[in-house]
């Protein structure tokens, strides 16, 4: 069998990507649905990561130990747990019980994964984000496990980063952007096989969602970073770090969000703090007084500005 040759063009789009990429990983330095899918994720990280500080390359055998930690005792354990899948399986349409897309047969599981196991191992001419990127597709498209390919495409994909240098574990998982529309997730891997296996598409949105993620990371940093140092310059209470941290996010507050930012607060005492704030120009306010909005003051625009 061919040894695996992942085919795509570095288009405008995924040039872009990556340098933002690589721009908020400078700044810088799962899809779980119950409290034990979580736990896995976490425990299975730190077993690759334990992994990896060892310089071990990325195997089969790592593959399928990280299958193993995810699955247990949550939804899949019944699949075998870092075992190969011994009977045909399917991807079916959720909602119309359509089967889209079907696997390759069971004989040819271990000769496609210890194929890609050396591909992963020397690639190292490609991009590490496109190989994170093509790591992810690629074990989707084998499907060796009954169940949990998603999950483990994922965490492979991070380990491939991290790997890489790209420490983004403990700052969001790699699925939460494909959380947000799960149809065009699917519709993307779906045309690379309708294309040739020219997985372009698919790198350009992959691209486009860690780029996207790293950019939210990086402002809620900043914007953290901004608080601290401004709570730090004008003596601000917690109340009042609150207060700046929700005009910084939506632009503009008025006492009701604060009152609900603080329950139990008297209104009395969040008007005197948002009185300091004025009176320190950090906020300016405007508006018919029972329609007060607090914005951006001078001395925050010069903060931010900076």
């Amino acid at each position: 069998m061919k040894t695996l040759q992942p085919k795509f063009t570095i288009t405008h789009s995924i040039a872009a990507g990556l340098t933002q990429i690589e721009r908020a990983r400078g700044f810088l330095e799962a899809d779980p649905d119950d409290a034990r899918e979580l736990l896995n994720y976490r425990r299975a990280f730190e077993f690759v990561s334990s992994y990896l500080e060892g310089g071990g390359p990325i195997t089969e055998g790592l593959i399928r130990e990280i299958h193993k930690h995810l699955v247990e005792g949550v939804r899949g354990e019944a699949a075998a747990p870092g075992t190969y899948r011994t009977v045909q399986n399917y991807v079916v349409n959720s909602q119309t019980g359509e089967v889209v897309y079907t696997p390759s047969p069971v004989h040819d599981v271990a000769i496609l994964m210890a194929d890609f196991a050396t591909w992963l191992n020397q690639s190292a001419e490609i991009h590490p984000v496109l190989v994170s990127g093509i790591a992810q597709f690629q074990l989707v498209h084998i499907h060796p496990f009954l169940d949990g390919n998603g999950r483990t495409s994922r965490l492979l994909s991070t380990l491939c980063l991290y790997r890489a240098g790209y420490d983004f574990k403990r700052l969001f998982t790699i699925s939460e952007y494909y959380d947000r529309d799960r149809t065009v997730f699917y519709q993307i891997i779906q045309s690379v096989r309708e294309h040739g296996m020219d997985m372009t598409a698919w790198l350009e949105y992959f691209i486009e969602g860690l780029a996207i993620q790293l950019n939210e990371v990086k402002q809620r940093g900043e914007q953290a970073m901004y608080r601290e140092i401004l709570t730090q310059e004008f003596s601000l209470s917690t109340r009042q770090v609150l207060a700046l941290g929700q005009v910084l996010e939506h632009g503009s507050m008025a006492i009701q969000d604060y009152e609900r930012l603080c329950p139990g607060a008297h209104r009395r005492t969040l008007q005197r703090d948002l009185k300091d704030m004025v009176e320190k120009e950090l906020l300016v306010v405007d508006g018919a007084t029972n329609q007060l909005r607090y914005r951006l003051g001078r001395k925050l625009f010069a903060e931010l500005a900076t």
